[in-house]
């Protein structure tokens, strides 16, 4: 037990570790970005002039050195204070995080779990079949999906699907008229606005783990203990789910862990094409204000997905593979 909780403090010792030094460098690198809030709304202000510039510094605190603007707002975070936006409306950041995050994490949790359910059958089905037509035609699937360019994909279908053949919404979240609409009208509409963005992350998602799965499938297929199993006449259904399946599942389960992250970043190019309102078209807006409270509260949800990620994909090798559990209990 004692082993146990030893083991728990080290890892939530080097997650705090991990964490400030991101904040750090985070916080450095946006400042070295050229402009700041100042610039932008005093530019197309023919009012404002350098004096206006000086006070609005000495309002936001830019004025002082970064080190104390770093320590003044990290003191803020430890009391879950993220600062207000320096851009619009000058609200609470977490109040505009916490507007746009249930639709960004809902899409991406939705692409994951669509990716896991497609990935799985088709690597085991690939490496199973290796060099038949599934096989074949898996592998032209996965350098498409390598080489087209998610915001190519996204320009085309929406020049297919909602200009030539007007069968799908393109831009927004939901339709005029949204809210007289029955329940199941409404959710069905939702599903047309979110039918191409979610097809776009998945089909992004699915070619590199559909890959990854079967090349562990195939390796763990060489094993000797599946050549024992083959040998001794079981079926093809038996020494796949209950022999092979569980070891292979544990560098996709690395993959789905370091993905994550990419609930915010990979949301940015497309919620910004589609002008759906979620956290990555927050976060492009934000960046392009110089609002620097809005980023870094974006950068720090974006770090705490990161190492949330990690410790996923720990529970998942444990969960997939009963010797890590042994193995970590023991030490």
């Amino acid at each position: 037990m004692l082993a146990v909780l030893t083991r728990i403090a080290s890892k939530l010792l080097w997650i705090a570790v991990v964490f400030l030094g991101i904040t750090i460098l985070s916080f450095w690198v946006i400042h070295l970005a050229p402009g700041s809030p100042t610039d932008l709304q005093t530019t197309l202000n023919p009012n404002a002039g350098a004096e206006a510039r000086v006070r609005l510094n000495e309002l936001y605190g830019l004025n002082r050195p970064l080190y104390v603007q770093y320590v003044d707002w990290i003191g803020r975070l430890a009391s879950f204070d993220f600062g207000r936006s320096m851009s619009g409306d000058h609200r609470p950041v977490w109040d505009k995080i916490k507007e746009r995050l249930p639709l960004t994490i809902s899409m991406n949790v939705i692409s994951l779990f669509l990716t896991l359910l497609l990935t799985i059958p088709i690597g085991v089905a690939s490496a199973w079949w290796q060099g038949g037509w599934f096989d074949r035609s898996m592998t032209v699937l996965v350098f498409i999906g390598f080489a087209v360019p998610g915001f190519w994909l996204a320009l085309l279908l929406m020049l297919a699907l909602g200009i030539y053949w007007p069968i799908l919404p393109i831009s927004g979240l939901t339709s005029l008229g949204f809210d007289k609409l029955s329940f199941l009208g409404q959710l069905w509409d939702l599903a047309r606005h979110l039918a191409l963005p979610l097809f776009i992350y998945t089909f992004g998602s699915l070619a590199g783990m559909s890959r990854f799965m079967r090349t562990s499938m195939l390796e763990v297929l060489r094993q000797d203990y599946i050549l024992t199993a083959k040998a001794k006449g079981l079926p093809a259904r038996a020494v796949i789910f209950k022999h092979a399946l569980r070891n292979a599942l544990l560098p996709v389960i690395t993959i789905l862990g370091l993905s994550v992250p990419g609930l915010i970043g990979g949301s940015v190019i497309i919620e910004s094409i589609f002008a759906l309102p979620g956290l990555g078209q927050l976060f492009y807006q934000a960046v392009m204000a110089r609002d620097y409270p809005l980023i870094m509260g974006n950068l720090v949800l974006g770090a705490l997905l990161t190492l949330a990620g990690n410790l996923l994909a720990d529970v998942g090798y444990g969960l997939a593979d009963p010797r890590i559990r042994i193995r970590g209990g023991g030490q």
